[in-house]
């Protein structure tokens, strides 16, 4: 648990440690099967987490990608690679936050982030400037020239 996890937004050492504290307690008094992606949810979750999973789900359904934002986002996205592997095809890790337990989450999931501004905010703000980032590419593999359209010579 220590590992794991950080300050959030700015948690000094006595709060850090008590935070600590009552993640090992809950853990310890709900003790979730960590091969059972809904029993975790149901004993340590919350409805935003299964929210976000099922979105995921939702959009992966429907062939629709999805920025992953981070530590809660990351959440509801391992919930979701866990209950259907194929929804991760459709998830894009949108930055990287300073918490550590969200740089273990993006490892499990094998995504790499588009972003690492060192954020740990937790309002959707690496998602919202990754989303500049994912329009640019698909407008680059949309409307980009090959050589041969644009006329370039292959002589040197």
């Amino acid at each position: 648990v220590q590992e794991v996890t950080g300050r959030g937004t700015g948690l000094d050492d006595e709060g850090l440690q008590n935070k600590i504290r009552v993640i090992r307690q809950a853990l310890e008094i709900n003790r979730p099967d960590p091969a059972d992606p809904v029993d975790v949810l149901a004993k340590v979750g919350g409805y935003e987490i299964g929210g976000i999973a099922g979105l995921i789900l939702g959009a992966a359904y429907h062939r629709i990608p999805v920025l992953i934002d981070g530590f809660i986002s990351s959440a509801g996205a391992l919930l979701a690679k866990h209950l259907a592997p194929l929804s991760l095809d459709y998830m894009i890790a949108a930055h990287q936050s300073m918490e550590p337990g969200h740089q273990f989450m993006l490892q499990e999931l094998g995504l790499k982030a588009l972003l690492n501004l060192n954020l740990r905010l937790g309002e959707g703000t690496g998602a919202a400037l990754a989303m500049n980032i994912v329009e640019a590419s698909c407008r680059i593999i949309g409307q980009m020239s090959t050589f041969d359209d644009a006329g370039v010579s292959k002589k040197l």
